[in-house]
């Protein structure tokens, strides 16, 4: 008999067999702590692990009522006694089988087993350490909450039902892991959801067979198409107003034990480019911020390729003054402007790299190696001009206003300039429209990627072209329910 077939088996009637059979699971481990004792005439442990209870809460909410039981006739009343007219904790249940046993105890439960008895009854004082709640380090707000996720679910799930204190938000609990046993939390609005969406994720989540679930990357490709796609069709954010706005859309979410950010089912490319604070400030300036991080997003991706294709094959497109000022700062370059461009983003990448991997206290010898030594001199030296290093800072800068899609534009700015310096304009247009083609043809569950611009839908330009002022917002009704194919 495996050891995942044993798990699966009823729990003992016998104490002592019992607790041998959960010294023999958990291979003796120094953290499961059973302590024997006898309650109303009957043979009793309670188990716990340890790290994962409050102590005293146990002590005094468990340990000290059920010790004081009077006399029982057998296991089965005691429990019955304990059921009835006790409360002990509000999170409780039951365990049958020592698969539940062990994922109910490494949650931080207290279980308590009984000699004759066939179950086990689970109570939950967790106590374990965790992060408080801080501001999210990667969508701030200025205006807006300054409260992010953190790592323990129960946590999270407070944080949405504070804001949605409606009765139609359901969250539904589930468990995916083989080994790791990571708690995972459907949430949507029951009556703002389509009911198809639901279905399609629940099947979704229902398929994932892995070991552990450690992070949102375990669980996003089980949500999206298997076919290749540039852009993620699901969105991650880290601030539970951000989700709770995304739900009264009528989207999914999916939370995960241990990770401080929430998956959203589905997401458009348009969200890319909206942040809380857009709702914060008058609608005219919402619309100027908008349209500046679409631009931004462009040259983030193409001003590097356009430089270097103009420069290489299309110098006519400049005037002469600006041509001679190009060719001057560029012929004392050794290397051509094409490999020169090359080096220049991948030297900005293991910069990035190496600031976002270093401990923080080193943090800032990457400023002054990358800005004072290798930036200055570089330049000094001639190896890089000036107009291709304030090329690609300008790309830089405009791909940091959209963090949400830096990866993607990583890779896209390396993939334009190839084909910019390959091919000039010509090639730019050509993977401009295989990519256009890659976008639009990316959905989720029958939700189109690019809504509402492709297919259009007027209803949704409101928020996407503009930022229409919150009356007339809120007399919409929207719900992504209009984009479904």
């Amino acid at each position: 008999m495996t050891r995942n077939e044993r798990e699966k088996l009823p729990i003992l009637t016998e104490l002592s067999d019992n607790i041998a059979r959960i010294n023999e699971l958990s291979g003796g481990s120094s953290d499961v702590l059973v302590n024997r004792f006898v309650t109303g005439g009957v043979e009793c442990a309670l188990i716990c692990c340890e790290g994962m209870v409050s102590s005293q809460t146990a002590a005094e909410m468990i340990l000290g009522p059920v010790t004081g039981i009077a006399s029982q006739g057998s296991a089965d009343e005691l429990f019955s006694h304990i059921q009835d007219n006790l409360l002990l904790s509000a999170d409780r249940t039951e365990a049958r089988d020592y698969d539940t046993l062990f994922r109910l105890l490494n949650s931080g439960f207290v279980l308590l087993i009984a000699d004759g008895a066939d179950c086990a009854l689970a109570f939950g004082v967790q106590g374990y350490a965790s992060r408080g709640i801080q501001e999210p380090s990667g969508e701030g707000s200025i205006l807006g909450s300054h409260e992010g996720f953190t790592e323990v679910i129960r946590t999270n799930m407070s944080l949405i039902r504070r804001r949605m204190k409606s009765p139609e938000l359901v969250m539904e609990l589930m468990v995916k892991g083989e080994r790791s046993r990571t708690d995972v939390c459907l949430c949507y609005m029951r009556d703002r959801v389509p009911k198809r969406l639901l279905d399609r994720i629940r099947r979704s989540l229902a398929d994932i067979r892995l070991e552990s679930v450690l992070s949102t990357g375990y669980i996003r490709p089980f949500l999206e198409k298997r076919s290749f796609e540039l852009f993620s069709s699901t969105g991650i954010t880290e601030r539970p107003d951000v989700l709770c706005s995304k739900l009264i859309e009528g989207r999914a979410a999916v939370l995960i034990d241990g990770v401080p950010y929430a998956i959203v089912v589905p997401r458009l490319l348009c969200e890319s480019f909206h942040t809380l604070d857009d709702y914060a400030y008058k609608p005219y300036y919402a619309v100027f911020s908008r349209w500046l991080r679409y631009v931004a997003f462009i040259a983030a991706v193409l001003l590097p390729a356009v430089y270097t294709a103009i420069v290489m094959h299309h110098p006519e497109l400049l005037n002469s003054t600006l041509l001679m000022l190009l060719a001057d700062a560029e012929k004392n370059a050794p290397l051509p402007i094409l490999a020169e461009s090359f080096v220049v983003l991948l030297m900005y990448e293991m910069v990035r790299e190496a600031g976002i991997r270093l401990p923080k206290p080193a943090g800032g010898a990457v400023s002054i190696i990358s800005g004072l030594i290798i930036g200055d001199a570089a330049v000094k030296s001639g190896i890089v001009s000036t107009p291709l290093l304030t090329m690609t800072a300008l790309a830089v800068l405009g791909g940091l206003v959209v963090p949400d899609l830096a990866p993607q534009v990583t890779v896209l700015r390396l993939a334009f300039l190839a084909a910019g310096g390959i091919m000039g304009v010509f090639g730019i247009s050509l993977l401009a429209c295989a990519v256009l083609t890659n976008i639009c043809s990316t959905e989720d569950y029958g939700f189109p990627f690019t809504a509402p611009l492709s297919p259009f839908a007027a209803e949704g330009m409101g928020d996407t072209a503009v930022r229409l002022g919150m009356r007339k917002m809120l007399r919409r009704g929207f719900t992504v329910e209009a984009y479904h194919e």
